[in-house]
């Protein structure tokens, strides 16, 4: 029989390369703890939702009906998954600031991806965090990615746009709009119409990778206060969604209206259906 990874990490003789490597498989082993403990709840959740018993439910899993209420009010909430399992990325775009001739992450950009973080974290996945570079590079096959950014600022994101079946970025004589295809509505910033309005637009979807191995989250508002009002969307709906959408493919438009003077979002909801990209 191969070496357990216990007995393989207690044979290295360098103490660096055995503290290295012990440290990384308990890193690992906490989120595979916690992805199991999310994955039992929403199995039990699920089994109750299609109308069995908890009492029942114990007695198929060989569990007591008490360690069955235990489980199903421990551990991670199973809709974390619609941001990821066990680890993510949250990603946000450098901007070039003129004064200094550095690359910064706008304060408004800042606090929405630090948002989606605490989010994140709230559901027990281990968070990092990266950036589109200036010039608008960004590596988008890889597992777990939250990213915030529109179409202007990325040429990859902009393709991973295009490949949305059913909400389109457009551009006009006023701004950016998005556009739902299955109905032709358009979807603006409220700065754009007559007289101004605190009000914004955004995406929210998970995209294909362009490899084809897999989907991120995507986040954009036409304007900032718009991806501030998907993730305060999001604190407040994730149940809904994951039981919507799980952890499949789909897009849609979120209406946000904010503070004028601090930017806030006060409202957040769908604009458009949340459409299922299996089904357009």
């Amino acid at each position: 029989m191969p070496p357990s990874d216990l007995e393989r990490i207690a044979a290295i003789d360098d103490p660096y390369l055995l503290l290295r490597a012990a440290t990384e498989r308990l890193n690992a082993a906490q989120q595979e703890v916690t992805e199991l403990a999310r994955l039992r709840r929403r199995v039990i959740q699920e089994l109750h939702a299609q109308g069995m018993s908890y009492a029942q439910i114990a007695e198929k899993a060989g569990l007591s009906r008490g360690r069955i209420h235990q489980i199903r009010h421990t551990g991670p909430a199973p809709e974390g998954a619609f941001l990821g399992i066990g680890a993510v990325t949250v990603i946000t775009p450098l901007r070039h600031d003129p004064q200094t001739g550095r690359s910064v992450v706008a304060l408004d950009d800042m606090r929405a991806g630090k948002r989606l973080e605490d989010l994140a974290r709230t559901f027990g996945l281990t968070v990092g965090t990266d950036n589109v570079t200036v010039d608008g590079h960004i590596d988008l096959n890889r597992p777990g990615l939250l990213v915030i950014c529109g179409p202007r600022m990325s040429d990859a994101m902009r393709e991973a746009y295009d490949s949305d079946p059913a909400i389109q970025w457009d551009l006009d004589d006023k701004g950016w709009t998005l556009v739902d295809t299955r109905t032709g509505q358009m979807h603006r910033s409220g700065t754009q119409l007559d007289p101004q309005q605190p009000t914004d637009s955004a995406f929210l979807g998970r995209l294909p990778r362009p490899d084809g191995k897999g989907s991120f989250l995507a986040i954009a508002g036409i304007h900032p206060n718009g991806s501030l009002g998907v993730i305060h969307l999001l604190a407040e709906e994730i149940a809904t969604l994951w039981g919507q959408v799980g952890d499949q493919r789909f897009s849609c438009v979120v209406g946000v209206e904010y503070e004028p003077q601090s930017g806030e979002p006060v409202r957040a909801e769908l604009a458009s259906p949340l459409y299922r990209h299996e089904d357009t």
